[in-house]
C-alpha cells in the first residue's frame, strides 16, 4: 500500500494529463491519495419504491421494466425528447430524456433496470425525467458520491477508484495490534478499505466507516498523550505562600464556585506538583476567566516570579492590562504592558526593567516573543484566546523562563467529551457559570422584511445611550445575495444614523487601522459598528446592548454564539437579532437553539450533533484531525474507545519497534513529527 504513494496518478490506467490535473486539484498526486480519497455521502439504492409511492419525493429509486422501444420526437428550441415506457409492476409511467440518445437507447425491452430521480404526475401518467439508470445485475446497492470539481465527475473518480484497488496486493498488512482489533470489534484495514468505497451493504459500510474513524482518533490520541507525556517537565520553581485567600480581598466582588474550583485546580498543580502546570481554562463568554487568570498571577508573582500574559491583539491585551491595574492596585505589585506600537524608547526601557525584574506582572501581544523581551524570573506565561496563537508562539514565550507553568484560555465552549480529546495534551478547568448580574441576551430570528424595523429598535438603543454591533458576511458588493460592510454603510449614513456615529472594521483594513476604529467604538465615540466577524473575541464593551447578525444562515451555532458574545456584558437588557430569508432545516435548527438558549456548553453540543466532531472544529483548528470521511455525533463513542486504546498503549510501554507497530510508528512520525531524538520515555521509537 506505501509504495502506491509513490506511483504518479498518471500512470493509472485510463488518466490522462487532464483528468491528472483535475485530480491534483482535489489534492490526489498518486495513486494512493486516490484510495485514500474516501466518498462524501452515498447513493443507497437498495430500497426501491413505485410510481405512486415515490411521485412528488426528491431523489427516488424505481425497479422497473421496459415496456416498449425507445421513442423520439424533436421539440422548441431543437432539442430532441426520448421517451421510454416502463412499468414498476403496478403502474405505467414514461421515462424523459432530452438530447441524450445513448442512455434510453440503451434500455432494452423485457430488461429490469433500476432508476434514481423525481417521479411527476402530468395528469394522465407518471413521468421520471432524466433519471440516473443502473443494471439490477450489479452487486453493490449503495453507491460512493466523491467530492469533485469542475471538470471532472464523482462517476469519473469512481471508475478511477476501481482500477486503483485492482492494484492493491493480495493481502494488505494490518495496521493495528491484534489485541485492539479483537478488543474493539473493529474490522480488518483490507476490508475498510475496499469497503469504503464499494460497500455491498449498508452494514459494511458501517464497519468500514468505525474501523478507519477508529485508526485516525487513535494515531491521534497517541500523539497527544505522547506529547502529553513529554510536556510532564520538571521545575525548580518554588510556591510556599498560599496566598490566594488574601489575593481574594482585593476583590470588588464575590468570585463564582466555578471560579474558586479552577483557581484551587490551578493552585493545587503549582504548589503540590514536582511538574511544570500545563492547564486549559475554557469558560463561556462572561464566565470570568480574567479573574482566575488573575488569580493564579497573584499567587505565582507574590511568591517572587514573574508572569507574563499574552494576547493576540493591542486592544484585547491593554484591555487586560487596564484589569489586572485594577484587581492589583493596593498589592504593592508592579505591572507593565508591552505592545508593538510603544515607541522605540519607550518600548527598550521597559524591556531593560523587565529583564532586571523590576516588573511583577508583563501584559503584552507578540511583543513579549521578541528577542529583546527578556525575563528575570519567568514563573507563569498565561495566553488568552489560545487558538489565535501557534505552538512555535507560545513555545517561544515559554522558552524565556526555565520550566514555567503554563496556563491557556478559551471562550470556545467545547462538549465536555471533545474537550478531553482535542486538548488531550492539557489538563482542563472549566467554568460553566455565568457572572451573577448578567442578564440573558434576548435572540430573536427575523427575516429581511423586518430589517428597517429591526434598525429602528437599533436608534432606539442608541438613542438611551446604548452601542451596537451589527455583522456581515461580506466586505463588498458581490453577486451572491450577501450583505456587504461597505453597501451597509452607505445606506445606513442616508437611511438611519449620521456619519460620526457609524464606523465600519473589516479584514481588508490595516493592523491599525482596526485597533483605532475598535478604540474609538470602546470610548464610546462610535455608537455603531458595522464589522465582518473580525469583532475581537473576549473584547468587553460593556455599553454594547445589541448585535444585528446578516445572512445569519452562513454562521455556525458556535460561531453565532460567539459573536452574540460581543452584547450582555453589563447588567442592562442586551439583544441579538439573527437575519435571515432561509428555509433550510439545518438553518432553522441552528436558530432555534440559538433563540432558546444562551448556554454556550448547550449550544456546542447541538453544534456538534448537526455538524459531527470533524466538521466542528473545521480543518484548520487545532483538536479533531480531518479525516476525510464526513463524521457524525454517533462517531464520538469512537473516539472514547480510540482514547482508551491510546491510553492503554502508552500506559503498556510497548517498544514500538516491533513489527506490528510500525504502521502507528510511521503515521505518529508524519503528523506530529516525532522521532527517536525527542521520544523520550514510556513509548520508544
Amino acid at each position: 500500500m506505501a509504495s502506491l504513494f509513490k506511483v504518479s496518478i498518471d500512470k493509472l490506467k485510463g488518466v490522462g494529463s487532464k483528468s491528472a490535473e483535475y485530480l491534483a486539484k482535489l489534492g490526489i498526486s498518486s495513486v494512493g491519495d486516490l484510495i485514500n480519497f474516501y466518498p462524501r455521502a452515498y447513493e443507497d439504492w437498495s430500497d426501491s419504491s413505485t410510481f405512486s409511492g415515490a411521485c412528488g419525493k426528491k431523489d427516488q429509486c424505481l425497479r422497473v421494466q421496459v415496456l416498449g422501444e425507445c421513442v423520439s420526437q424533436r421539440i422548441r428550441g431543437g432539442k430532441m425528447l426520448y421517451r421510454v415506457e416502463v412499468t414498476d409492476g403496478i403502474n405505467v409511467g414514461d421515462v424523459i430524456f432530452f438530447n441524450n440518445r445513448f442512455t434510453p437507447q440503451s434500455m432494452k425491452q423485457g430488461n429490469f433496470y433500476i432508476l434514481r430521480g423525481t417521479v411527476k404526475n402530468s395528469g394522465r401518467k407518471y413521468e421520471i425525467i432524466s433519471p440516473k439508470v443502473k443494471g439490477i445485475e450489479s452487486e453493490n446497492n449503495i453507491f460512493p458520491v466523491y467530492s469533485q470539481t469542475s471538470g471532472i465527475t464523482s462517476n469519473k473518480i469512481a471508475n478511477f477508484v476501481k482500477t486503483a484497488l485492482e492494484m492493491l496486493p493480495e493481502h494488505i498488512a494490518e495496521t493495528l495490534p491484534q489485541w485492539i482489533l479483537e478488543k474493539y470489534n473493529l474490522c480488518s484495514y483490507d476490508f475498510a478499505l475496499k469497503n469504503i468505497h464499494f460497500p455491498k451493504n449498508k452494514e459494511d459500510l458501517k464497519k468500514a466507516r468505525s474501523r478507519l474513524v477508529f485508526d485516525e482518533f487513535f494515531i491521534y490520541q497517541l500523539g497527544l498523550g505522547f506529547i502529553k507525556k513529554q510536556s510532564r517537565i520538571f521545575t525548580d520553581i518554588k510556591i510556599k505562600d498560599d496566598n490566594i485567600e488574601e489575593f481574594y480581598k482585593f476583590l470588588p466582588f464575590e468570585l463564582t464556585s466555578a471560579q474558586k474550583r479552577s483557581i484551587k485546580e490551578c493552585t493545587n498543580d503549582i504548589i503540590s506538583g514536582k511538574y511544570a502546570m500545563n492547564r486549559l481554562l475554557q469558560g463561556d463568554v462572561g464566565s470570568g476567566k480574567t479573574a482566575v487568570a488573575a488569580a493564579v498571577s497573584y499567587l505565582v508573582a507574590k511568591n517572587g516570579y514573574q508572569v507574563a500574559v499574552m494576547a493576540p491583539t493591542e486592544i484585547l491585551a491593554s484591555q487586560h492590562y487596564n484589569t489586572f491595574c485594577k484587581f492589583f492596585k493596593d498589592t504593592g505589585l508592579k505591572i507593565c504592558l508591552v505592545c508593538g506600537s510603544l515607541r522605540t524608547k519607550e518600548k527598550k526601557r521597559i524591556q531593560q526593567e523587565i529583564e532586571w525584574g523590576f516588573f511583577d506582572i508583563v501584559i503584552g501581544t507578540h511583543a513579549l516573543i521578541s528577542e529583546k523581551t527578556m525575563f528575570k524570573n519567568l514563573g507563569l506565561v498565561v495566553t488568552d484566546e489560545q487558538h489565535r496563537f501557534g505552538v512555535k508562539q507560545r513555545s517561544a514565550l515559554i522558552n524565556k523562563g526555565i520550566a514555567p507553568h503554563t496556563l491557556v484560555m478559551s471562550a470556545t465552549p467545547i462538549p465536555r467529551t471533545l474537550a478531553l480529546i482535542v486538548y488531550g495534551d492539557l489538563d482542563i478547568s472549566v467554568l460553566d457559570e455565568s457572572l451573577p448580574g448578567r442578564q440573558k441576551i434576548d435572540t430573536f430570528r427575523i427575516d429581511e422584511n423586518k430589517r428597517l424595523r429591526a434598525l429602528n429598535f437599533i436608534k432606539g438603543i442608541v438613542d438611551e445611550g446604548g452601542q451596537a454591533y451589527i455583522v456581515c458576511a461580506g466586505i463588498e458588493e458581490n453577486e451572491n445575495d450577501i450583505i456587504d460592510v461597505e453597501t451597509y454603510y452607505d445606506k445606513m449614513l442616508s437611511d438611519i444614523f449620521e456619519e460620526k456615529d457609524v464606523g465600519i472594521l473589516h479584514g481588508k483594513m490595516s493592523p491599525n487601522e482596526k485597533d483605532e476604529v475598535m478604540a474609538r467604538f470602546i470610548e464610546g465615540k462610535l455608537k455603531v459598528l458595522i464589522s465582518t466577524t473580525v469583532i475581537e473575541v473576549g473584547v468587553d464593551v460593556a455599553n454594547a446592548r445589541v448585535i444585528m447578525i446578516e445572512n445569519a444562515e452562513r454562521f455556525g451555532i458556535s460561531q453565532l454564539h460567539q459573536l452574540r458574545g460581543r452584547v450582555g456584558r453589563s447588567d442592562k437588557k442586551s439583544y441579538c437579532i439573527l437575519v435571515s430569508n432561509s428555509k433550510s432545516r439545518d438553518a432553522n435548527q441552528r436558530f432555534g437553539a440559538m433563540t432558546s438558549s444562551n448556554d454556550g456548553f448547550y449550544l456546542s453540543e447541538e453544534d456538534l450533533k448537526l455538524r459531527g466532531p470533524g466538521d466542528f472544529f473545521g480543518t484548520n483548528q487545532h483538536g479533531v484531525p480531518n479525516i476525510g470521511i464526513p463524521t457524525k455525533y454517533e462517531d464520538v463513542y469512537l473516539v472514547k474507545q480510540a482514547q482508551d486504546a491510546a491510553a492503554e498503549l502508552l500506559g503498556s510501554g510497548a517498544p514500538l519497534e516491533a513489527p506490528e507497530f510500525k504502521f502507528i510508528k510511521n503515521k505518529l512520525s508524519k503528523s506530529f513529527e516525532l522521532n527517536g531524538e525527542n521520544s523520550g520515555k514510556g513509548v520508544i521509537f
